[in-house]
C-alpha cells in the first residue's frame, strides 16, 4: 500500500511540475442567468445585481424576462448581490467561474411580509436551506460541486449525503441510504419531479441503491435532501427523499464534457438546437471504466467478474412565452456481471464469501429506463400549472448454480446445477398535475394529483431437494395495480420570523382497497435573524414493493394463491424538533431531536423474527409469502451539525448522530432493527489552495466513526448439511461486528485554460486499509464460515475536461 501510495503522489508532483510554467494571460467568462419570484416562479424585471469585489463596481439590471447577464468576468470564484424592492435580498459567495463553461444561475427571493422603503434586509444564500418552498425541518439543498468536492463521494448523490447527520450506509460497495434506523427501501427518488425508480446499477426488486449510480453529477443542479416529515406533495415514502434537479443545458453557447473516473469512461454536449433562439438540449453517455478495458484486451486478472454498465441521460427544453415549457427528460441504465466461484481453483483461507453466495456461479444483471415529459403553464403572475408524464422500466435477472466441493475444497466436476432462476419486470405509466397560487405576500397554495398504473412480470424458480429427488418450483407472476394518491398544502407567514406549513396528503391502491388520510404540519419561528425553532410533524405510508402482493403461495393441490394480496401499506407517524444557530454567515450549529413510530409492518406467522423493516440493501430482493400486517418499530434519535460553508477558501461539516431503532416481529418480542447501529459520526473539511492566476490544488479529507453492523449468526451444522448459508434467526440482530472506522483523501488538482478547463483528482479510499467487516456466511469450499470485508484501501481517479 505504501509503494501504491507514494507512486499517487509522485504523479501528482509531475503533473504539477509539468504545468508550473503556462501562460499568463488573463482569462474571462460569463455570468448569466434568471431572478425569480420564490413562490410564483414569475420573473422580476428591474431587479439589481452587484459583482461583488469588482474594481470599479460592476452593475446590471433584469431584463423583462427576469435575465441579466455579465461578460467578461475574470475566472475564479466570484460573488454577486441580488436586490429588488420589496424582496429580501440575497448574497451568492463562491461561485466557481471557469474559462471552459459559463456559469448559469436561478436565483430565487423571497417577497418580504412587512415592506419599507428605508430598511434593505440582506442576507448570504443559505446552502443548506431546502429550495422546495414548502421545507422547514429535516430538509437541506446541496450543491452538485460537493458531490465531487467530500472525499469518497465519487460524483454520487448517495454516498455525498451519508455525510449528512441521521445518514448511514452499510456496505461500501453500495450507496444504500439508511436514515434514522429506516430500511433504504423507504426512500423516494424523484427527478425534475418525476418520481423515478432505483437509479442505479445492478438494482435488484425491492431496493433503492446499487454500487454505482445512473445519475451523472454533470447534468445535475442543486437539489434537495429530506430526512424526515418532508412536506404533503412528497408521498409513497416513510424515511427519506431525494428532490434531483437536472439543468437545462446551455441555450446561447455549445459545450462539451469529456470524463474518466470510478463512474465510468464518458462524454456530453449541450446547447442551442438553433442559434438566437430559447430551446436547448443537454446529453450524456457513460460506459464502465474495468468494462471498456477489458473490451481493449486489458487483463485484470479477476476472472470474468469484471462490471458491465453504460447508462445514457438527456434533456430536451423548450420554453415559449405563449404555450409554456416543455420538457423531456430520459435516463437509462444496462448492467451485468458475473460472479464465478468456480474460477477460483483452490480454497483460500482468506478468500470472501462472495456477499453471502459462497460456493456458487451467480450471474446478475439489471436495466432501468426513464422517459418523461414535462408542461410548465402560467395562467398569470400569481398562478401556474405543471403537469408530468411519464413511461419507466426496471428489469432484473438472477441465475445461480450451485457447486460442491472435496474435503480439499476443490470442485468436483459436474457437480454444479442451477437452482434458482429469476427474470422479472416492473413498467410504470404515471401522470401527475399541479397547481400553484401564491395568494398575497403571506399566503402560498398548492395541490395536486398523481395516477400511476403499475405492471409487473416475475418468473421464480427454485430446485427444492427432497431425498436426493429435485422438482422445480415456479412462480410465475403476472398482474397490475393502481395507484391514485392527491395532495394539498398552504403556507402561511405571520410576519417575516413566523411561518406556518399545512398539508394534507392521501393515497387509494386498488390492490387491496386501501384509502390513507395523512396529515402534515410544520411551524417555524426566527428568535432571531440568526436562530431559529422549527417544529415538524407527519403521518406519512408506503405501499410495500409492488411484486410482494403477487408473490403466491403453492397449495396442496398444486394450484397457487397469493397471499400477500391484502398486505396494508407500512405507516410511520414522525415528530421532529430543531434548533439552527448561524455565525458570522458561513458558520452554523444545528441540533435536532426525533420520534419515529412505525405500525403496519409485513411480518411472518413462522418465521416470526422476520420483518420487511429489515430488508433492502442486499443484491437480490426478498420473496417471502404468507405475510401478514401486524409488525411494528421505533426509531428515535438526536443529531448535531456543526458547518462551516466553503468561503475564503476552506469549509468543514462534523456531524454527530446517536439513535436507537427497534422492531417487533410477529412474536411481539423487541429487537434491534438491522440497521441499528446506534451511533454515527462524520468529520470532514477541505481547503483550496490558489496556484498561480489559473489553477487551484484541492485537499479533502473524511473520516467516519460508527457503531458496526448487526447480523444473523450463521448456523454452521445445518449449513453443513446442507451445503449452504443457514442462520440462526433466533438471535437475529443481537450482536455488532467491529464498529467501523474509515479515512478518505481526495487531492485535485484545476488548471484554466483559453477556453477550456480541466481536472485532475485521486480519491484515496480507506487510506489506512481498515478492515472493516460487512457479513459473514458459510463457505462450502473450508466447511467453515467466510468473512466479506468492507472495501480496503482503494485510490479512485478522475479526469475531467470542458471547453
Amino acid at each position: 500500500m505504501i509503494k501504491t501510495m507514494k507512486k499517487i503522489f509522485l504523479s501528482i508532483l509531475i503533473i504539477l511540475l509539468s504545468i508550473s510554467i503556462y501562460s499568463q494571460n488573463e482569462y474571462t467568462q460569463t455570468i448569466r442567468g434568471k431572478v425569480i419570484d420564490k413562490h410564483s416562479q414569475m420573473p422580476l424585471p428591474g431587479a439589481t445585481i452587484i459583482l461583488l469585489n469588482s474594481k470599479p463596481q460592476i452593475g446590471t439590471i433584469t431584463e423583462n424576462d427576469g435575465e441579466f447577464k455579465f461578460q467578461n468576468i475574470p475566472i475564479g470564484r466570484r460573488g454577486i448581490v441580488v436586490s429588488f424592492m420589496g424582496y429580501n435580498s440575497a448574497t451568492l459567495n463562491n461561485i466557481n467561474l471557469t474559462s471552459g463553461k459559463e456559469v448559469v444561475l436561478t436565483i430565487q427571493l423571497e417577497e418580504q411580509v412587512i415592506t419599507t422603503e428605508e430598511i434593505v434586509i440582506t442576507a448570504k444564500q443559505r446552502k443548506d436551506k431546502a429550495l422546495n418552498k414548502m421545507a422547514m425541518v429535516s430538509a437541506r439543498s446541496f450543491s452538485i460541486e460537493e458531490t465531487e468536492r467530500f472525499a469518497g463521494s465519487l460524483g454520487d448523490p448517495s454516498r455525498m449525503v451519508a455525510n449528512y447527520a441521521g445518514v448511514a450506509m452499510t456496505n461500501d460497495s453500495r450507496n444504500d441510504i439508511i436514515i434514522r434506523g429506516n430500511s433504504p427501501t423507504g426512500l423516494l427518488w424523484r427527478l425534475d419531479g418525476i418520481e423515478i425508480p432505483n437509479p442505479n446499477h445492478f438494482g435488484a426488486f425491492g431496493t433503492t441503491g446499487g454500487p454505482v449510480s445512473i445519475l451523472n453529477n454533470n447534468l445535475l443542479t442543486n437539489s434537495d435532501f429530506f430526512t424526515s416529515a418532508f412536506p404533503a406533495e412528497y408521498g409513497n415514502a416513510i424515511s427519506g427523499v431525494f428532490d434531483l434537479k437536472m439543468r437545462a443545458g446551455n441555450n446561447q453557447n455549445r459545450e462539451y464534457v469529456g470524463q474518466v473516473g470510478f463512474n465510468g469512461f464518458e462524454f456530453g454536449a449541450e446547447g442551442p438546437f438553433v442559434k438566437g433562439k430559447k430551446a436547448s438540449y443537454l446529453i450524456n453517455y457513460r460506459y464502465s471504466t474495468l468494462g471498456l478495458m477489458q473490451k481493449m484486451g486489458i487483463d485484470f486478472g479477476t476472472g470474468s467478474a469484471i462490471p458491465q454498465y453504460q447508462d445514457l441521460t438527456f434533456k430536451l427544453n423548450f420554453p415559449s412565452v405563449k404555450y409554456g415549457r416543455f420538457s423531456l427528460i430520459g435516463i437509462g441504465g444496462l448492467s451485468f456481471i458475473e460472479l464465478h466461484d468456480s474460477g477460483k481453483l483452490e480454497a483460500d483461507s482468506d478468500a470472501d464469501s462472495d456477499y453471502d453466495m459462497g460456493g456458487v456461479d451467480l450471474d446478475f444483471g439489471s436495466d432501468m429506463g426513464v422517459l418523461g415529459l414535462s408542461h410548465l403553464f402560467f395562467f398569470n403572475e400569481k398562478t401556474r400549472i405543471e403537469t408530468f408524464l411519464s413511461i419507466q422500466g426496471t428489469r432484473s435477472t438472477t441465475y445461480i448454480d450451485s457447486l460442491k466441493f472435496n474435503d480439499d475444497g476443490k470442485l468436483l466436476l459436474n457437480s454444479n446445477y442451477t437452482f434458482y432462476g429469476m427474470k422479472g419486470s416492473e413498467v410504470k405509466y404515471s401522470a401527475s398535475t399541479h397547481l400553484s397560487k401564491k395568494f398575497s405576500k403571506k399566503n402560498y397554495f398548492t395541490t395536486g394529483i398523481y395516477a400511476d398504473i403499475y405492471s409487473i412480470s416475475l418468473l421464480d424458480s427454485v430446485w427444492q431437494s427432497k431425498e436426493e429427488n429435485f422438482r422445480p418450483n415456479f412462480d410465475n407472476i403476472t398482474g397490475s395495480l393502481t395507484l391514485i394518491r392527491a395532495y394539498m398544502q398552504w403556507k402561511h407567514r405571520f410576519n417575516d420570523d413566523f411561518t406556518l406549513n399545512t398539508g394534507v396528503y392521501s393515497h387509494f391502491a386498488d390492490i387491496n382497497e386501501e384509502f390513507t388520510v395523512e396529515p402534515r404540519l410544520g411551524i417555524k419561528y426566527n428568535l432571531t435573524k440568526t436562530q431559529s425553532l422549527t417544529l415538524g410533524y407527519g403521518l406519512h405510508s408506503q405501499l410495500q414493493p409492488r411484486y410482494y402482493y403477487f408473490i403466491q403461495t403453492r397449495l396442496k393441490d398444486g394450484s397457487f394463491y397469493r397471499t400477500n394480496k391484502e398486505l396494508k401499506m407500512t405507516k410511520s407517524h414522525q415528530v421532529v424538533l430543531s434548533y439552527d444557530k448561524l455565525f458570522q454567515g458561513d458558520i452554523r450549529i444545528k441540533a435536532e431531536a426525533y420520534y419515529q413510530s412505525l405500525s403496519d409492518i409485513p411480518v411472518h406467522k413462522r418465521l416470526t423474527e422476520f420483518s420487511l423493516v429489515n430488508t433492502g440493501t442486499n443484491f437480490g430482493g426478498d420473496m417471502e409469502d404468507s405475510l401478514v400486517s401486524e409488525g411494528t418499530g421505533q426509531n428515535y434519535g438526536v443529531e448535531l451539525t456543526f458547518e462551516k460553508f466553503f468561503s475564503k477558501g476552506y469549509y468543514f461539516l462534523t456531524t454527530v448522530s446517536v439513535f436507537d431503532s427497534k422492531y417487533k416481529g410477529y412474536s411481539d418480542t423487541e429487537r434491534n432493527t438491522a440497521y441499528n447501529g446506534r451511533y454515527v459520526i462524520n468529520a470532514l473539511g477541505g481547503y483550496e489552495f490558489k496556484v498561480g492566476k489559473h489553477s487551484a490544488l484541492t485537499v479533502d479529507l473524511k473520516v467516519v466513526y460508527a457503531g458496526g453492523k448487526r447480523y444473523v449468526p450463521v448456523d454452521i451444522d445445518k449449513s453443513i448439511a446442507e451445503n449452504q448459508t443457514e442462520y440462526d434467526w433466533s438471535k437475529a440482530y443481537e450482536k455488532q461486528f467491529d464498529d467501523y472506522f474509515r479515512t478518505d483523501i481526495r487531492i485535485g488538482f484545476k488548471l484554466n485554460g483559453k477556453h477550456i478547463n480541466q481536472e485532475w483528482a485521486v480519491d484515496l479510499q480507506n487510506v489506512s486499509n481498515n478492515k472493516n467487516i460487512y457479513s459473514q456466511a458459510y463457505n462450502p469450499r473450508k466447511k467453515d464460515l467466510s468473512s466479506d470485508y468492507q472495501t480496503g484501501f482503494m485510490p479512485m481517479f478522475l479526469w475531467r475536461i470542458q471547453f
